[in-house]
């Protein structure tokens, strides 16, 4: 990791991949990490730690299942959305799936190692990146 302080914008201008994280920079067992997305992610659940996310630049929606169970069982869906400079953490265990239909830049604190994808997904499709974070180049 550098010593040195690290510009955002030059961080988010050294790559094009969508919803393929950047490590920016690391915070005791934590990865700051950036990450550019438009289009849907996967619908997916970390079981063992919470998922925050900050709004950098445009509008990211967050689905949750987290609601009281419906006639089929499952929890009722919600949408929470996130303007720029807004932050939201989704609670360990919670089912959830961002969304972004013009395009976002996000900083998200995640505990080092954790899987893009949680620990619970869905088939992960070829535009999402199961990855635990990739190192600025």
């Amino acid at each position: 990791m550098s010593r040195q302080p690290i510009q955002l914008a030059d961080a988010y201008a050294s790559f094009t991949e969508l919803w393929s994280p950047r490590i920016v920079a690391q915070v005791n067992d934590y990865d700051v990490r950036i990450a550019k997305v438009e289009g849907e992610h996967v619908w997916h659940a970390h079981d063992h730690t919470d998922e925050f996310f900050l709004v950098v630049e445009g509008e990211l929606g967050i689905a949750l299942r987290d609601g009281e169970p419906v006639a089929d069982g499952r929890p009722a869906e919600r949408v929470v959305t996130l303007e720029r400079g807004s932050v939201f953490v989704v609670p360990r265990g919670v089912e959830h799936r961002p969304f972004s239909e013009g395009g976002a830049s996000l900083l998200l604190f995640e505990p080092t190692g954790t899987l893009t994808v949680g620990d619970r997904h869905d088939e992960v499709p070829d535009h999402v990146d199961a990855t635990t974070g990739h190192r600025l180049s």
